[in-house]
């Protein structure tokens, strides 16, 4: 009997993703989680939340010259967990902390606004489907963006909301 946890993931193949320019794969599961906001608007629906990421695809790789979309996963504002680099490959969203951590960007900015309950339990179930099939170290540290850098990210409310993402 399979007794991992999985979770319905919007692949890149399906959001409409360009081939990145090369991958690094991670050399074991992932012992942190940066959790991250994007910024940007808030997309409502899957249409909107696809043309986002295309977008947010075109500005890493041809504006900071990364090879592909910097984060593993996005979490859309229709709650969808959509497939950035996904599993066991290394991003591009944390300066000098990539090569042992998985990067989740919430699509919108959390500085003012909260992110949903449904959106924060879309991100639990996909650390626990980490966890479970082997990509994610069981005792994962979790953090904020601003935990490992300058910056405001992930936004003032999603950050006071992280406390919530670990527990069981």
């Amino acid at each position: 009997m399979d007794l991992r946890v999985t979770v319905d993931v919007v692949t890149r193949e399906q959001w409409g993703a360009a081939a990145p320019r090369c991958q690094e794969i991670l050399k074991c599961p992932a012992k942190r989680v940066v959790i991250h906001h994007t910024a940007l608007l808030h997309c409502r629906g899957i249409r909107d939340c696809m043309d986002q990421l295309i977008h947010i695809q075109t500005i890493h790789m041809q504006d900071r010259n990364f090879d592909d979309i910097g984060y593993n996963f996005l979490i859309g504002g229709d709650c969808t967990v959509y497939e950035g680099r996904g599993w066991g490959v290394m991003g591009a969203h944390t300066k000098d902390n990539n090569r042992d951590s998985l990067g989740i960007a919430f699509m919108g900015n959390f500085n003012h606004e909260s992110p949903s309950p449904a959106a924060l339990s879309s991100v639990k179930q996909l650390l626990q489907c980490g966890v479970s099939q082997g990509h994610l170290h069981p005792g994962f540290t979790l953090l904020g963006h601003r935990d490992l850098g300058d910056t405001e990210c992930p936004g003032e409310r999603l950050y006071a909301a992280l406390k919530h993402l670990k527990s069981p």
